[in-house]
């Protein structure tokens, strides 16, 4: 009889701790549910998307969407980035898939991530399309003017879940540049000549995200009449242009002292003069980072006005 309640007490417990694996497991289940959840979404290439509920394990394949991404808060979220990643600094401590327009799709994999996020202006097609052969969602999007970072931020937004933060980040961004177009709306617009490359003469035309930029804060490109995004001048019709003032990117490639000394340079009037307005590569990025380059050149071209300083990271 002993030996039987005994016995009875023992199965009594390996029933007990049974029921109990059980409502663990189905706990697990239920989590792992909700972890793989999906939704359907469209990225700004027209694409329908499956993407996670909430990614968090992202790669960012471009360095615009890159800033995007920590700008929505979304930083500890980011697995990966791509080369050239700069801004903001902490994506520096971030490894890299590689180049922009072939990025390592061994790193990527060897990454388990949950979703890319990529942009049509150097992310090819073809390469979204072997990345999403392995089940990782790529998420699209496109450039297009001060009106396009909004967009974006607004697509991305959506894709990662934060539509809120999204919304609130793009009404701080379009309160900033409206501020500063204020700031300068009264002021005689300075006429710049934009130069990316010197040789061949290489500027920005008038769809340009740069030109808007240099625009809204109180300058004018003097080549913004030239359809083509990044025009290819002959030298004769840079001195035809004579500009009286450059831009360039401070920190860059090109330096107002090796232009000087270019053989036949010295005539344009913003040579012969010393003319030049300074820039950095932040006006590159079509992302939150192009108004902080915004707002800077705005002091550049108008150092009289008196722009208030902003207390957030964007």
């Amino acid at each position: 009889m002993h030996f039987s309640r005994q016995k009875f007490g023992v199965l009594n417990f390996v029933a007990k701790l049974a029921l109990a694996l059980v409502c663990v497991l189905l706990c697990l289940a239920s989590l792992a549910a909700k972890c793989t959840a999906s939704r359907t979404v469209q990225d700004q290439l027209g694409r329908t998307v499956t993407v996670p509920d909430h990614p968090h394990r992202i790669i960012c394949l471009m360095p615009s969407v890159t800033d995007a991404v920590f700008a929505l808060g979304a930083a500890d979220d980011v697995v990966a980035v791509s080369d050239y990643s700069k801004y903001p600094a902490a994506a520096a401590s971030k490894p890299s898939v590689g180049s922009l327009l072939d990025p390592s799709l061994e790193t990527i994999v060897s990454l388990h991530p949950d979703l890319a996020i990529g942009s049509s202006d150097f992310n090819r097609l073809k390469g979204v399309d072997q990345i999403e052969k392995f089940g990782i969602p790529v998420f699209m999007v496109r450039s297009g003017g001060i009106e396009g970072i909004y967009q974006s931020l607004l697509a991305i937004g959506d894709a990662l879940n934060r539509q809120d933060a999204a919304q609130v980040l793009v009404s701080k961004l379009r309160e900033r540049v409206h501020a500063v177009q204020v700031r300068v709306s009264d002021k005689p617009k300075v006429r710049v000549f934009m130069l990316v490359w010197p040789e061949p003469v290489t500027t920005i035309g008038k769809h340009a995200f740069i030109t808007e930029v240099i625009a809204a804060a109180g300058g004018e490109s003097i080549t913004d009449d030239d359809s083509d995004d990044w025009p290819v001048i002959s030298f004769e019709s840079l001195v035809t242009l004579a500009p009286e003032h450059l831009l360039l990117v401070h920190d860059g490639r090109v330096f107002f002292n090796d232009l000087a000394k270019r053989p036949g340079w010295n005539i344009l009037p913003a040579i012969k003069n010393r003319s030049v307005y300074y820039t950095d590569d932040r006006l590159y990025s079509p992302s939150p980072i192009a108004i902080d380059a915004l707002e800077d050149l705005a002091k550049e071209f108008h150092p009289e006005t008196d722009a208030p300083p902003h207390n957030d990271n964007h």
